[in-house]
């Protein structure tokens, strides 16, 4: 039996297929700093926004999380997502994770490989301090491109941009210039082999 509006168990999503590997003309990467309260997204063409949620809508912002991702891999297709990974120890971890499970299922039935990056490594790769706090992020981001990022307190969008160029970076499209020790980071984090029709 299937209920209205819900797809059978086991359909694939009307996403599924759209993504590749990536052709002649760029990778396109987007960057996730996951969380209940204030996500932030980078989308492929470098412009980042912060989903904001209310307290009040309990369990239901998981969908709003979940709803826009799924709209951006629909108009943005991209060929990788790079995630910050749930911070070890963290009293938030348990309320953070709730996002994830959603978001992957959408980035798995859209057929887009994914990538988690520590806290630590990213602010690594970043400012080539692992304990780097967000002023000094959003400070390396505007040496780095000068990028800047409006309404954004809590640094959300920052880190989502700092996790799509750490993926161009690893794939051989640097979005700019970094030290070899700050790329070097990276070799801790699991890549997925980039191939036609997903990941390997």
């Amino acid at each position: 039996m299937t209920l209205s509006g819900l797809m059978p168990a086991g359909a694939p999503s009307p996403l599924a297929g759209i993504t590749a590997a990536a052709p002649a003309d760029g990778l396109r990467v987007m960057g996730l700093d996951l969380s209940l309260t204030s996500t932030g997204v980078c989308l492929p063409d470098g412009s980042t926004a912060r989903i904001k949620t209310r307290q009040k809508d309990g369990d239901r912002r998981i969908l709003q999380v979940r709803d826009y991702v799924r709209a951006a891999i629909a108009a943005q297709r991209p060929h990788l997502a790079v995630i910050e990974d749930l911070p070890k120890h963290a009293m938030a971890a348990g309320l953070t994770a709730r996002v994830h499970g959603p978001v992957v299922c959408e980035l798995l039935d859209a057929g887009v490989p994914y990538a988690y990056v520590v806290p630590a490594t990213l602010k690594s790769f970043a400012c080539d301090h692992g304990s780097a706090d967000k002023s000094r992020m959003a400070a390396a981001a505007y040496l780095a491109a000068g990028a800047e990022f409006a309404g954004d307190p809590g640094g959300d969008q920052c880190d989502a941009w700092w996790l799509r160029a750490a993926g161009h970076e690893h794939y051989g499209e640097p979005l700019f210039e970094l030290p070899a020790a700050q790329i070097a980071r990276l070799s801790k984090v699991s890549w997925p082999e980039l191939v036609a029709g997903g990941v390997r």
